[in-house]
């Protein structure tokens, strides 16, 4: 059957037109829209009356389930709120409910609609990456897609826990974990070599064949053989002791001692294979979802999701829908063999189905184990209820500062979402402004922004504080985005002054507070002095208001700092060739080997830059402009 403004799309699925038997200004008819509905498989998708998506779901039976939406009886207060806001439907028919589930997630992270289940935290998971493409291959830190040649390990939970590892692996095998330029112009060992954490191939302290055999055990440790490791060190260590070669020996010997000591700590005797284990904990609409990365029947760590039930679904269903958007939506993340969940419905079998349709292989995926993996689930449960008793106690206390804000500085309502700037440089080299924004649930990373600030001379920070605010609020007014209702400054009045100034040249000065942060006598923390506006404001320094105003200026500190010594660092590792027209790395080498320094190419005339080979008068002038 046809249905009313049905059409083929790329991907063959038929979309239907949902208007229903209302105009854009008329309310939506469910029950006449409800009539035509088909019965297939397929996608639904709700909007409302700007046509931004409410909710993107899935259903053997969309006739039955979107009619389950519109009953009378039984629904959740959130679910009864999203209705009233439904203006239309888009429908679209699928071959099989496995792939009504694929559309659903590419929909939800495409749109990521406001009462669905998303992940906010759309970073990858790191590995751990042994290099393909050199003699000495680097062991190294990875995240994001896999394009190089090589091995990886993993995926870690946290990049912490790789650089823990890549610190363990250091102490094991040496294997080197500098990038290939600092490798190249290496004349002697560096400090890894002398701390006996690299075996200096750089120099030639060991033999392409010796290293590549600590490269191949450093695998091996990685692929959880850590048997095969051990065999191969009490080998070496009987070796180097029939040569009398005593210190090699002793050597391998406390390799094998460390080897021994991971094992006990890390790994589980007779545990193979990779295992991803979740479990939910609930408590008032919040829930907590902690993640157990198992691999090679070692327990890498865990990850902790803090999601919101705003449909009122139980545990199953969330779970459920957790997982489509973790293994299906974003990141396409490695799939291990077996996902052990802590509760289990009718919905998995098709997950199951889309997740081995994915991976190409067999997947298990239940609640129902023994042994270790069930001491692993209970692990996760564990863990996700005491961080969501932890989540709720936090933003418990969060709101307990808010309101005292509130009542410290005589507002007429409690402020629900605070943004803080400041300004980080180098005696004022590669200066950078932050922006983090808090609400009553506390920081809300997503929302942070960098400013990098240009044009304005070296060390003036009333300066690029101006620049900033109004590149922040020009773009929030443009777009007419959620302004914050109180602009905290790290800074004094003379700082508040010019934010002022800023709001009031954007017409924004009556719809936005600005709160300045002065430093008190030797910068110690709870002496601060506080501004609002022009008028000096006294804030107990060990109320829950100035508790909540430090962490936020601190969290604003930390921010620019970062942003600023990563601009710095990129600054100093460029050349400062580089950007002058015609002049790439070949005539950089050039130059360099001509004039011995940067500096002596700073003082060189046209006349003897153009001595060097292939440069020519035009390229000396602009080269020669570029420095003066």
């Amino acid at each position: 059957m046809q249905w009313p403004g049905a059409e083929k799309s790329q991907r063959g699925y038929v979309n239907l037109a949902t208007e229903g038997a209302g105009s854009g200004t008329m309310a939506f008819d469910s029950e006449e829209f409800l009539k035509n509905l088909t019965t297939k498989p397929g996608v639904y998708r709700m909007h409302d009356a700007a046509g931004k998506t409410l909710y993107v779901g899935k259903a053997k039976n969309l006739r039955n389930r979107v009619t389950s939406y519109f009953r009378a009886k039984g629904l959740q207060t959130k679910t009864m709120a999203m209705v009233a806001k439904i203006e239309s439907i888009e429908i679209t028919v699928t071959a099989s409910e496995t792939e009504a589930l694929l559309l659903e997630q590419n929909l939800i992270k495409a749109q990521r609609p406001p009462y669905n289940i998303t992940l906010r935290d759309d970073k990858s998971y790191p590995f751990v990456h042994i290099s393909a493409d050199h003699e000495f291959p680097q062991l190294r830190f990875h995240r994001g897609s896999k394009g190089k040649t090589g091995q990886y390990f993993g995926p870690y939970p946290s990049a912490s826990s790789v650089r823990d590892s890549l610190n363990l692996l250091q102490k094991l095998f040496r294997v080197r974990q500098c990038d290939d330029n600092f490798f190249r112009n290496r004349s002697r060992p560096c400090l890894q070599y002398q701390i006996q954490r690299c075996s200096a191939p750089c120099v030639g302290k060991i033999s392409a064949a010796d290293y590549q055999q600590d490269v191949d055990l450093a695998a091996l440790f990685l692929q959880g053989k850590s048997a095969n490791v051990m065999k191969v060190f009490q080998d070496k260590m009987e070796q180097s002791s029939g040569r009398m070669d005593y210190e090699k020996a002793a050597q391998y010997r406390d390799q094998i001692s460390h080897l021994r000591r991971i094992q006990e700590r890390q790994y589980v005797h007779g545990e193979k294979g990779d295992v991803d284990v979740f479990a939910l904990a609930e408590d008032a609409g919040r829930c907590c979802i902690q993640v157990l990365f198992v691999r090679n029947g070692q327990l890498l760590g865990q990850k902790s999701h803090h999601i919101s039930n705003d449909l009122g679904l139980d545990t199953a269903a969330l779970l459920q829908a957790f997982l489509s958007q973790y293994y299906l939506g974003g990141e396409q993340y490695e799939l291990p063999q077996t996902i052990i969940v802590s509760d289990h419905s009718a919905e998995f079998d098709i997950l199951c189905k889309a997740l081995e349709q994915r991976a190409e292989r067999k997947i298990q995926l239940s609640k129902a184990f023994r042994g270790q993996r069930a001491r692993w689930l209970a692990l996760a449960a564990d863990n996700a209820a005491v961080n969501l008793q932890a989540r709720v106690a936090a933003r418990s206390q969060m709101k307990a500062r808010f309101g005292d804000l509130q009542s410290v500085l005589s507002l007429p309502h409690s402020p629900q979402r605070l943004e803080c700037f400041d300004i980080s440089h180098t005696m004022g080299e590669a200066t950078v402004a932050s922006c983090v924004v808090f609400d009553d649930s506390g920081p809300l990373s997503s929302d942070y922004r960098r400013f990098n600030i240009e044009g304005v001379i070296g060390g003036d920070d009333y300066a690029a504080m101006e620049q900033a605010l109004t590149r922040r609020y020009e773009r929030l007014k443009d777009s007419q985005a959620q302004l914050p209702d109180l602009l905290v400054i790290d800074g004094g009045m003379g700082q508040v002054k010019r934010a002022l100034q800023v709001l009031a040249t954007l017409d924004l000065d009556q719809e936005i507070n600005v709160l300045g942060i002065a430093k008190g006598p030797d910068r110690k923390s709870g002496l601060e002095r506080f501004f609002l506006g022009t008028t000096a404001v006294p804030i107990d320094g060990r109320s829950p208001a100035a508790h909540l105003l430090q962490h936020i200026r601190d969290e604003a500190h930390r921010f620019a700092i970062t942003g600023h010594r990563q601009r710095r660092a990129k600054a100093r590792n460029q050349s400062q060739l580089e950007g002058v027209a015609g002049v790439g790395a070949k005539k950089r080498r050039q130059l360099l080997l001509h004039f011995g320094s940067i500096g002596a190419i700073k003082g060189a005339s046209i006349e003897e830059l153009c001595k060097v080979k292939g440069i020519s008068n035009s390229i000396a002038s602009e080269i020669y402009k570029h420095f003066h």
